[in-house]
């Protein structure tokens, strides 16, 4: 199997243009990679990453910094890294769902590229917004460790940054369009899984220190134990979530022969896919994002009822309660995570212009009747294999809480055990290895499987 894989390695640098394309895209990842170490001016970096080494790094902040590859902590011109593009885009895609007007223009000829086209508009307005927040943020925050900014003025200091920061995620918005184009792989997801696999060294070093921190026979032994089981879930989940990606539904469709003008179209049978894990990564996102928000109000809610201790006591009771990892927490966010699945599916998911399209190409599926008949029973369909995806999800999403809490992993090391971070990974590389496939194939090389071939996920 490993001989196998590093033959297809090496025939990838046999075939020219599959060569350049494999370089260039590594090049403009080192490029990205290179932005997340150049600081904003008039910023200290060092204090910020004192300060955020001193929080914990399991909450929000600490998956934001994940996702920019530490750019956030040290300040960086890539602190916002391609995020406000990613948000831009999820936003057009619900708006389409909803707003009659941009699902119209979506099935127009040349409507998809107006709408991308709109996403980076949308990306600039979210940069100004969270660059200016962030600006803003580092100017009046105090910190314990020192002072963030070395300048003392404060319009000068805003502008600047708010620029400099739109700037740094349009270029890697441009830089990951340049890999989609001219290397290979989705470039904006490449990106981001570059910025999350970025942070394997100090999860390694994470690991290290926890190891080596024991003290006596049984607590090395302990450790050891703990070590083996880490092993064996690294195994599992990943295993589990290329299962679970790779997973479809086949709807078999049977198509009649047409006559077109003066020529006969001849029948025949296909196959519709429905993944099990339609809606990704999103339900999780969604849901860590709206959690990020009911512990600051409530904090900020009991600091207002100064004049009823009763009631402020109570509030933060409740916000103790909805602190990151707490059982609360936990309950919230699975149901969350349910709940969004169903929702992304109902809004993405269009079983009537599906039952639609197939009538008007004479297709059918055999047993179920044509139009009405045809979308309920696409929508049951989905309906069943959804929940499977969702509980799949749920379960990803808790285990590096849980492996926090039961068994004090350090939050920079349990965050690759399962979450965002290894669905966002392991599915990029998947997406990868199917373009990189498709070009041996057609230069008559074996792939990276010799039995069956890695299905798109799209």
């Amino acid at each position: 199997m490993f001989r196998n894989i590093f033959n297809t390695f090496a025939n990838c640098f046999k075939i020219p243009e599959l060569k350049s394309r494999i370089l260039f895209t590594i090049g403009v990842l080192a490029v990205c990679q290179l932005l997340t170490f150049v600081r904003v001016p008039g910023v200290d970096g060092v204090v910020m990453a004192k300060h955020i080494a001193q929080q914990s790094a399991g909450g929000m902040m600490g998956m934001y910094n994940m996702f920019a590859g530490g750019a956030f902590d040290r300040c960086a011109v890539a602190a916002l890294s391609i995020m406000p593009y990613i948000s831009a885009t999820i936003i057009l895609q619900l708006l389409t769902a909803v707003w009659p007007r941009l699902s119209k223009l979506a099935r127009e000829e040349g409507g998809r590229t107006k709408i991308v086209q709109y996403g980076r508009y949308g990306t600039v307005l979210l940069c100004l917004g969270q660059g200016w927040y962030f600006a803003n943020t580092w100017w009046h925050e105090k910190y314990d460790t020192g002072n963030l900014v070395l300048t003392n003025n404060h319009v000068w200091f805003l502008v600047q940054t708010v620029i400099i920061l739109t700037t740094g995620t349009m270029l890697l918005m441009w830089l990951g369009e340049q890999i989609t184009d001219r290397g290979i792989g989705n470039g904006v997801s490449l990106v981001i899984t570059a910025n999350i696999l970025s942070r394997l060294p100090q999860a390694v070093r994470a690991s290290i220190n926890m190891f080596s921190s024991s003290g006596g026979n049984e607590a090395t032994h302990r450790l050891l134990g703990t070590g083996l089981l880490l092993v064996i879930l690294l195994v599992v989940v990943v295993g589990g979530v290329i299962a679970i990606t790779q997973a479809q539904r086949k709807i078999p469709v049977q198509y009649a022969s047409r006559m077109i003008g003066q020529k006969m179209y001849q029948g025949g049978t296909n196959y519709m896919p429905l993944r099990v894990n339609y809606s990704g990564v999103m339900p999780i996102i969604f849901a860590q994002s709206i959690l990020m928000f009911p512990q600051p109000v409530l904090n900020a809610l009991a600091g207002m009822m100064t004049k009823m201790p009763f009631l402020q006591d109570k509030i933060r009771l409740l916000a103790s309660t909805l602190s990151h990892g707490s059982w609360l927490y936990l309950t919230v966010y699975a149901f969350m995570i349910l709940f969004f699945s169903y929702f992304w599916v109902a809004t993405q998911f269009n079983e009537i212009q599906i039952a639609d399209d197939l009538k008007k190409n004479g297709g059918y599926i055999p047993g179920v009747r044509p139009g009405q008949g045809t979308s309920d029973y696409l929508h049951r369909a989905m309906s069943r294999i959804t929940l499977a995806g969702a509980i799949f999800l749920t379960v990803i999403a808790t285990i590096p809480i849980m492996l926090q809490n039961e068994l004090d992993i350090p939050p920079d090391v349990s965050q690759f055990f399962g979450g965002t971070s290894i669905l966002i990974s392991v599915g990029v590389m998947l997406d990868t290895m199917r373009q990189v496939e498709s070009h041996l194939m057609m230069r008559h090389y074996d792939g990276f499987l010799k039995k069956g071939r890695v299905r798109g996920r799209f």
